[in-house]
Protein backbone atom coordinates (compact mmCIF):
# COMPACT_ATOMS: atom_id res chain seq x y z
CA UNK A 1 0.00 0.00 0.00
CA UNK A 2 1.53 3.28 -1.13
CA UNK A 3 0.12 6.18 0.87
CA UNK A 4 2.56 8.75 -0.45
CA UNK A 5 4.62 11.17 1.56
CA UNK A 6 3.94 12.08 5.21
CA UNK A 7 1.55 15.02 5.34
CA UNK A 8 -0.32 17.24 7.79
CA UNK A 9 -3.81 17.53 9.21
CA UNK A 10 -3.86 20.99 7.62
CA UNK A 11 -4.28 19.46 4.14
CA UNK A 12 -6.23 16.33 5.15
CA UNK A 13 -9.56 16.21 3.36
CA UNK A 14 -12.86 14.36 3.59
CA UNK A 15 -12.84 11.06 1.74
CA UNK A 16 -9.23 10.21 2.59
CA UNK A 17 -8.97 6.48 3.48
CA UNK A 18 -8.30 5.58 7.12
CA UNK A 19 -6.34 2.42 7.93
CA UNK A 20 -5.77 0.40 11.07
CA UNK A 21 -2.20 -0.32 12.19
CA UNK A 22 -2.49 -3.77 10.60
CA UNK A 23 -3.31 -2.30 7.18
CA UNK A 24 -7.09 -2.78 7.05
CA UNK A 25 -9.01 0.12 5.52
CA UNK A 26 -11.56 0.84 8.22
CA UNK A 27 -13.24 3.88 6.69
CA UNK A 28 -12.78 7.37 5.30
CA UNK A 29 -12.22 10.76 6.87
CA UNK A 30 -15.54 12.54 7.27
CA UNK A 31 -14.22 15.61 9.05
CA UNK A 32 -10.94 16.88 10.54
CA UNK A 33 -11.26 18.38 14.00
CA UNK A 34 -8.69 21.10 14.50
CA UNK A 35 -8.17 24.65 15.59
CA UNK A 36 -5.77 25.57 12.82
CA UNK A 37 -5.38 29.15 14.07
CA UNK A 38 -3.97 27.65 17.28
CA UNK A 39 -2.23 24.76 15.45
CA UNK A 40 -4.14 22.18 17.49
CA UNK A 41 -5.18 18.88 15.90
CA UNK A 42 -7.98 17.21 17.89
CA UNK A 43 -8.63 14.14 15.75
CA UNK A 44 -10.82 12.89 12.93
CA UNK A 45 -14.40 11.80 12.45
CA UNK A 46 -14.52 8.57 10.47
CA UNK A 47 -17.46 7.77 8.21
CA UNK A 48 -18.19 5.07 5.62
CA UNK A 49 -16.51 2.54 7.89
CA UNK A 50 -16.72 -1.19 8.50
CA UNK A 51 -18.44 -0.92 11.87
CA UNK A 52 -21.92 0.33 11.02
CA UNK A 53 -23.49 3.57 9.90
CA UNK A 54 -22.60 5.82 12.85
CA UNK A 55 -19.57 8.05 12.73
CA UNK A 56 -16.55 7.17 14.86
CA UNK A 57 -14.11 9.51 16.56
CA UNK A 58 -10.35 8.93 16.44
CA UNK A 59 -8.55 11.19 18.88
CA UNK A 60 -5.31 12.81 17.72
CA UNK A 61 -3.50 10.44 20.11
CA UNK A 62 -4.93 7.50 18.10
CA UNK A 63 -3.41 8.76 14.83
CA UNK A 64 -0.03 7.22 13.98
CA UNK A 65 0.63 9.16 10.76
CA UNK A 66 -1.09 11.25 8.13
CA UNK A 67 0.02 10.72 4.53
CA UNK A 68 -0.90 12.25 1.17
CA UNK A 69 -3.31 9.40 0.43
CA UNK A 70 -4.28 7.97 3.79
CA UNK A 71 -4.34 8.12 7.57
CA UNK A 72 -2.88 5.28 9.66
CA UNK A 73 -4.16 4.80 13.21
CA UNK A 74 -2.17 3.30 16.09
CA UNK A 75 -4.97 0.78 16.69
CA UNK A 76 -5.38 -2.58 15.00
CA UNK A 77 -8.69 -3.41 13.30
CA UNK A 78 -10.17 -4.83 16.52
CA UNK A 79 -9.16 -1.68 18.42
CA UNK A 80 -10.67 0.52 15.70
CA UNK A 81 -13.99 -1.28 16.18
CA UNK A 82 -13.98 0.13 19.73
CA UNK A 83 -13.55 3.77 18.69
CA UNK A 84 -16.25 5.89 20.30
CA UNK A 85 -19.21 7.36 18.47
CA UNK A 86 -19.57 11.11 18.89
CA UNK A 87 -22.62 11.73 21.02
CA UNK A 88 -24.82 14.66 21.97
CA UNK A 89 -23.79 14.33 25.58
CA UNK A 90 -20.20 13.08 25.81
CA UNK A 91 -20.13 13.79 29.54
CA UNK A 92 -22.06 10.57 30.09
CA UNK A 93 -19.44 8.48 28.30
CA UNK A 94 -17.60 6.08 30.53
CA UNK A 95 -13.90 6.65 30.26
CA UNK A 96 -11.31 4.99 32.45
CA UNK A 97 -11.01 7.28 35.50
CA UNK A 98 -7.31 6.46 35.63
CA UNK A 99 -6.83 8.26 32.35
CA UNK A 100 -5.64 11.75 33.20
CA UNK A 101 -6.91 13.33 30.01
CA UNK A 102 -10.49 12.02 30.11
CA UNK A 103 -11.94 15.53 30.43
CA UNK A 104 -9.88 16.62 27.44
CA UNK A 105 -11.23 13.67 25.41
CA UNK A 106 -14.80 14.61 26.37
CA UNK A 107 -14.22 18.14 25.11
CA UNK A 108 -12.97 16.74 21.80
CA UNK A 109 -15.98 14.43 21.48
CA UNK A 110 -18.32 17.33 22.18
CA UNK A 111 -16.60 19.38 19.48
CA UNK A 112 -16.95 16.41 17.10
CA UNK A 113 -20.65 16.15 17.84
CA UNK A 114 -21.14 19.88 17.35
CA UNK A 115 -19.48 19.67 13.92
CA UNK A 116 -21.54 16.67 12.83
CA UNK A 117 -24.84 18.01 14.12
CA UNK A 118 -24.31 21.53 12.78
CA UNK A 119 -24.32 23.11 16.25
CA UNK A 120 -20.96 24.72 15.61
Amino acid sequence: MDLGEPSSYLVLSAGTPVYSSDGTQIGKVNHVLAASDEDVFDGIIIGEHLFGSEHRFADADDVEEIYDRGVVLKLDAAGCAQLPKPSANPAVMHDDPAVAQSDFRHQRLKRAWDVISGNR
